[in-house]
């Protein structure tokens, strides 16, 4: 089947504004934020509206054989939502109502393409907290934030969006609709179904909506601010943070090359003097707030802080933890940036901090550092200049290493970004054997034809010989 008759059949099948062929505005589609993960042409992009307009879609595409790639706001970082040669690109954007917020059970009910910050200013009115807040909160979807179980700056002590999710809405690798999970505050009614295809990348099945649970409005947070001379002394003081008991809401850590690409883009005047900030908050209430901020001073001074202080100016704060989200944008104007996702045991940050800058000296590459240091989930950023082939190898090559050293460190290969396509070399080193096997069996069930994300998480020749069929499943 060729990509003319795709189109006819689709048309059959969605209204006509659904629909896009237009190969220039389709360009915007086929591919998430990951520098160098590969894509390829889609024959169309369905903007679905309603969850019967999905399921007509995979119907189709499970009869005919034809893949689908589901993609949110496309903020990844891995490849997870890159199109295939003539698959079908399905793209939540149109798909972006809060359908519930039920304040006597804490919960909302959201379809996929509803952006994160905008969902935590819809339960805000009502004195509620979404707490997930990915880096990119401002512009991803909570649909993508589920198929990766996206993290955040708070999540080191309010877990990450998986902690969140009730129960879902999802359409099948066959078509057909289910509900998996509850609205209960329990239940263990059979096998965890909803965890299953949380992070699972849109290889599992298509998620239409989402029911999230609430926390209450939280108490103004304190800053805490430490600068640093090196990424290892950081590192040390998020060790001797984590010792002492305190369980921060945000413990960032932010290097120079970061800060300085914010300034320049944005002249926000954020004028440190230093290598490395840690930017730590606690929103402890009342007194007991106090000394939490004050124990995280101490842990930043004894490790090696040149500077530390709790903030008094709550404008100049908001601005660092401003500058923080803005890193990635920021440091893309200077040229390719490859990006990391490793996590390490907290005691071990130092060391996957000095294994990092050791790899970016040994292959001569440009690596600008920001993480969610309070739960060891590290960002190492790889700079490479535009055009140069040799940059670019030198940068694979530590890529790579960094993911050996986290994985020997008892670490994992991706805290929060997923495997996508950048990391399935990475997956099949950190997974025995038996367990990639489990991984494979459960794809074969809820996707018998292998249509849905094919070739992500796994290589493309063990979804081949494992479905027994081409990963490129569309005829040309």
């Amino acid at each position: 089947m060729n990509p003319e008759q795709i189109i006819e059949a689709l048309a059959s099948l969605v209204a006509a504004d659904r629909l896009v062929t237009d190969p220039d505005v389709m360009a915007g589609y086929l591919h998430d934020e990951a520098e160098w993960a590969e894509y390829e042409p889609a024959a169309a992009v369905v903007r679905p509206r309603t969850t019967e307009d999905v399921a007509a879609v995979v119907r189709w595409c499970f009869a005919n054989r034809v893949a689908v790639v589901p993609r949110g706001a496309g903020t990844g970082l891995s490849g997870g939502a890159n199109a295939l040669a003539g698959c079908i690109v399905l793209a939540f954007d149109a798909m972006n109502s809060v359908l519930e917020i039920n304040t006597d059970e804490r919960l909302a009910v959201v379809q996929p393409g509803v952006v994160n910050d905008d969902l935590r200013a819809a339960v805000a009115v009502d004195g509620l907290w979404y707490p997930p807040d990915p880096a990119s909160a401002p512009w991803s979807t909570i649909g993508g934030n589920v198929a990766t179980n996206a993290g955040g700056v708070c999540c080191v002590k309010y877990g990450v969006t998986g902690d969140y999710v009730l129960g879902l809405e999802v359409v099948t690798g066959t078509g057909e609709i289910v509900r998996l999970g509850r609205r209960t505050a329990k239940g263990v009614a059979g096998y965890d179904l909803r965890g299953l295809m949380i992070g699972s990348e849109g290889t599992l099945g298509v998620i239409t909506e989402v029911t999230v649970s609430l926390r209450p409005a939280r108490a103004a947070e304190r800053t805490i601010a430490g600068y640093f001379d090196s990424v290892v002394d950081a590192g040390l003081a998020v060790s001797l943070v984590s010792a002492s008991g305190v369980i921060p809401s945000a413990l960032e850590l932010i290097d120079r090359h970061c800060l300085k690409a914010v300034d320049d883009w944005k002249n926000m005047g954020l004028s440190v003097d230093a290598n490395v900030v840690l930017l730590g908050r606690c929103d402890t209430p009342g007194q007991a707030g106090d000394v939490e901020a004050a124990t995280i001073e101490r842990c930043f001074t004894e490790g090696g802080a040149t500077w530390a202080a709790v903030s008094t100016d709550q404008e100049e704060a908001d601005a660092l933890f401003a500058a923080r989200r803005l890193a990635y944008p920021a440091l893309e104007r200077l040229g390719p940036v490859l990006t990391e996702d490793v996590c390490v045991p907290k005691a071990l940050v130092p060391e996957m901090l000095a294994r990092i800058e050791a790899a970016a000296v040994r292959h001569d590459t440009l690596i600008a550092n920001i993480a969610h240091a309070g739960d060891g989930n590290l960002h190492p950023l790889l700079i490479t200049p535009v055009g140069d082939t040799a940059a670019r190898h030198r940068a694979q090559s530590a890529f790579e290493e960094i993911i050996a050293d986290a994985i020997a460190l008892g670490g994992t290969v991706t805290g929060e970004h997923g495997i996508g396509l950048l990391k399935r070399d990475g997956l099949r080193a950190e997974l025995q054997p038996a367990v990639l096997d489990m991984h494979s069996a459960i794809k074969t069930a809820l996707d018998p034809a292998g249509i849905l994300n094919p070739g992500k998480v796994f290589s493309a020749a063990t979804v081949a010989a494992t479905l027994q069929a081409e990963p490129h499943i569309v005829e040309q």
